[in-house]
């Protein structure tokens, strides 16, 4: 009403009748214990408390207004620091070489990346985004698919020398199998999903304890080729039972708890990620058994 400089001028600004308007600061007034205007039949007048009231509901108002800018600017802004879970072996190898990259573009941020191949809480743990290997098709995350992930059988030539190359599944039973933290490999095949009892003599909490096991000779593991690409290529690694693999529906995705409102830092590195990757990753390239997979 001040900067309107009327009861009518600012009744028309707000839509409402001057009777309503002067009922409010009648309200407002009683409420304060002041009076805040000078009433005359000409003109209004603030009083010395109105003046001070109205003084500081500006400033208010100018915070609120500059403070909501700030907000919007942060979340315009690749800026700030940026939670991110990962799996062990997937991060060292597919993450962290291309962080330097993305920190360099984008010098006002602070990467905070966890390895770990537990599955974080990542709103009760501050996470902005996880990267998980699995089948979310039932995830309560929102979740954006960033590459394929595909799981085979394999085996070093030198151990296959010694104990012979498995024709059929049933032939497994006989052979040292290589596994972390399950007791079981869950397979698809061309009659559908099958399950392995895994009896491994070998017992870790390390995925990449087994496959340096595999590599050395000790076994038949289930390895994705993000983690044994050039080993498969190289010749270094063979796959055994090429018609059963792991199940199709596992892929890598990034993972983050909504849409709204997300943060431009936490796009920024999905798509980072999505470009580097894309719908054939590096360590799928000049692998022959992947070809129309």
């Amino acid at each position: 009403m001040v900067a309107a400089g009327s009861m009518s001028g600012a009744g028309r600004e707000l839509g409402f009748s001057p009777a309503v308007i002067s009922k409010r600061i009648r309200r407002l007034e009683e409420r304060l214990g002041t009076r805040l205007l000078h009433r005359t039949t000409r003109q209004i007048a603030l009083t010395e408390a109105g003046q001070g009231f109205h003084e500081r509901v500006v400033a208010i108002l100018a915070s609120v207004e500059e403070a909501e800018a700030w907000v919007s600017r942060r979340s315009s802004a690749v800026r700030g620091v940026l939670r991110v879970s990962a799996p062990t072996s997937f991060g060292r190898l597919h993450i962290a070489p291309h962080l330097t990259a993305f920190l360099d573009a984008h010098p006002e941020l602070t990467v905070d990346l966890v390895l770990s191949d537990a599955f974080v809480d990542i709103v009760g743990e501050g996470f902005d985004l996880a990267v998980r290997i699995a089948d979310l098709q039932d995830s309560s995350l929102v979740a954006r698919r960033l590459a394929p992930n595909h799981r085979v059988l394999c085996a070093a030539p030198q151990y296959l020398a010694a104990h012979g190359v498995p024709e059929r599944l049933a032939d497994l039973s006989r052979h040292r199998l290589l596994a972390h933290n399950t007791d079981q490999w869950r397979l698809d095949g061309p009659d559908g999903p099958v399950t392995v009892r895994v009896e491994s003599p070998l017992k870790t909490n390390s995925s990449e304890v087994v496959r340096e096991s595999v590599i050395s000779g000790a076994g038949i593991a289930l390895r994705s080729t993000w983690d044994v690409g050039p080993e498969l290529r190289d010749g270094r690694l063979v796959r055994v039972l090429p018609g059963l693999g792991g199940a199709r529906k596992v892929a890598i995705h990034a993972v983050y708890p909504s849409r709204r409102h997300l943060a431009q830092k936490v796009r920024a590195f999905i798509d980072h990620l999505a470009d580097l990757y894309g719908p054939t990753p590096p360590w799928d390239e000049g692998l022959a058994f992947l070809a129309g997979a």
